[in-house]
Parts: C-alpha cells; sequence; structure tokens
C-alpha cells in the first residue's frame, strides 16, 4: 500500500515535500523557516486552520530544544500530519446482520462516484460479498449505461429504469428485488449535484426516506465521492452533503494527479466522518483502505528513500 502512495500521490509530496526539503537542508530550524515550511503548507492545501496548529506544535518543539536536524524536523511533521488525520481512520464495515446492508453513493458530478461503485463492488466481492447496484442517477442520460458497464464487468446485477424516472422509486424497487434474491448489499448510485443546489439535495433526502420505508436502518452507509483535486472545496462539499443527508464516510478520488491532497488533513477536523477509501487511480483495483500513518509518511517521505 506505501508504496502505491507514494507513486500516486507524488504531485502532493513534490509540492510540500521537496519545496520543505529544499528549504531545510543545511539551515537553522527558525522562526523564518518555520515561516517557510507554513507557506509549503498552505500550497498543499492542508488549510488555514489545521496549517497553524501544525506550526505551533513545531514551533513549541524548537522551544524545547526537541528538534536538532532536518531529519527530526521531517519526521515531527509526518508525525503531525498522522495525529491530525488518525480520526479519519474506520474501514468500511458490513453489518451481516443486515440483509441487505445499503449503500448510497453521493457527489458531484466528475467526483468519480460511478468509477468508486465499480471498485467498491469489486472489493466487497473480495470479500465474499453478493451485490445488487441500483441505478437511481436518472437526470443524467448515460449514468445507467455506465453503471451497467460496471455491473457487468463485475458480475453484478443492476437495477434501473429510463432516464427521468423517479430515482426514489428505482431504489425502492432496487431494495425490494435485493431483499428478495438474499444480497448482502445494495449499492444505490444517485445523480452527481453540485452542492448549492437545494432541489437537488432534496432529491437525495427522498431517496434516503423512501429506503427507510423498506428498513427503517437504510441507509446503513452514505458515502460521499469528492475529488481530491478540489482541495479545501472538497470539505465545503462535505458539510453540505452531510447536512443534507447525514454522511457516514467519504472517498477521495484522483489523488494521482493533484497537488492538493494536503486537504485530507484538515477534513478530520471539519467533520464527523470517517475516510473509508482514497482512490489513486482509475484501475478496479486502485483504491485503498485508508491509513493516517501510511498516508503521511507518503506525502512526507523522500523519493530516494
Amino acid at each position: 500500500m506505501f508504496s502505491k502512495l507514494r507513486e500516486k500521490l507524488s504531485k502532493t509530496r513534490r509540492q510540500l515535500f521537496d519545496g520543505i526539503a529544499d528549504i531545510v537542508v543545511g539551515r537553522e530550524i527558525n522562526d523564518e523557516l518555520l515561516e517557510e515550511i507554513e507557506t509549503r503548507l498552505l500550497m498543499a492545501d492542508v488549510g488555514v486552520n489545521t496549517t497553524q496548529e501544525i506550526i505551533d506544535d513545531l514551533t513549541d518543539a524548537v522551544s524545547r530544544e526537541a528538534l536538532k536536524d532536518s531529519n527530526q524536523l521531517m519526521l515531527e511533521l509526518e508525525n503531525l500530519l498522522a495525529e491530525k488525520m488518525v480520526m479519519l481512520e474506520g474501514e468500511l464495515q458490513v453489518d451481516t446482520s443486515q440483509k441487505p446492508y445499503v449503500i448510497m453513493m453521493v457527489g458531484v458530478n466528475g467526483a468519480g462516484k460511478t468509477t468508486t461503485i465499480g471498485k467498491l463492488t469489486k472489493w466487497l466481492q473480495a470479500q465474499g460479498k453478493t451485490i445488487m447496484l441500483s441505478a437511481a442517477d436518472t437526470f443524467r442520460a448515460a449514468a445507467v449505461e455506465q453503471l451497467k458497464v460496471w455491473g457487468e464487468r463485475n458480475g453484478v446485477d443492476v437495477v434501473g429504469q429510463p432516464t427521468g424516472s423517479d430515482p426514489a422509486a428505482v431504489a425502492y424497487d432496487a431494495l425490494q428485488a435485493a431483499k428478495a434474491k438474499g444480497h448482502d448489499v445494495l449499492i444505490v448510485d444517485t445523480a452527481g449535484r453540485l452542492h448549492t443546489q437545494d432541489n437537488l439535495m432534496a432529491e437525495l433526502a427522498k431517496i434516503k426516506k423512501v429506503l427507510g420505508k423498506l428498513d427503517a436502518n437504510a441507509p446503513h452507509e452514505v458515502l460521499l465521492v469528492i475529488d481530491g483535486s478540489t482541495g479545501q472545496n472538497a470539505i465545503l462539499q462535505a458539510k453540505h452533503f452531510h447536512q443534507a443527508v447525514g454522511v457516514n464516510g467519504v472517498v477521495i478520488t484522483k489523488l494521482d494527479g493533484s497537488a492538493k491532497g494536503g486537504a485530507i488533513v484538515s477534513l478530520a477536523e471539519s467533520l464527523p466522518v470517517k475516510l473509508r477509501f482514497v482512490g489513486v487511480g482509475e484501475k478496479v483495483d486502485d483504491i485503498e483502505i485508508f491509513s493516517a500513518k501510511e498516508y503521511a509518511k507518503a506525502l512526507v517521505i523522500s523519493d530516494n528513500e
């Protein structure tokens, strides 16, 4: 996992580590240096408040003479980043007493939601789970077809209706079918939307309510997919979706093409959610369970180590 993360997070790491390494080596650790490190953290989109807390901790360590050289400074930075993210750890656990276990997928267009559904399906199948997909994104013409392609790739049933159908009704029918066939998991796709569109957010709330009519505990997981390249805007999206439908977990995608992977560091202090997975590529197995320690190490460690 670490080697893949290190490779995929190269853009963020070069923004963060290489810049810091260049300014740290051979220099005294002082206020001027810490200000430059602060700038690098902000450029990696760690966020203003979280960056300030990290700099405060580094300043305290310097005042206690706990940091003697650049190696100690980089190790301390890695530890601080991991500490900020550890609250996000929480692997997706399918409760087998809830059958089917309903996962409702939400997110804006272009975040990689459909691709994530394909990856998640394969991940669950590797655990021996049987899956059904619900194509409740009836807003976009190609959405149902795209989901069916992933269904065919993974050999799972897809329940859908024509474009323009009531998405809540599609989700309801799918849950009935999943119950009848005894599937372990039902993954419900929903229309990608901007978090500022109130009418579409209301549609998500309706889907959630309708699922609850068949199973009072459904959906058991509301999984938000956000594009890691949007940086701090991803945090704003997460807040809006959480307010609308009560997000349990998050998947961060497209980290392999972003210099803003530092945004994850501040996510833990923004929302009471778990970062279930990080997406690091387009292949069906390019999805990793989130580990704060491994992610921090992948951000900080040199390409030469």
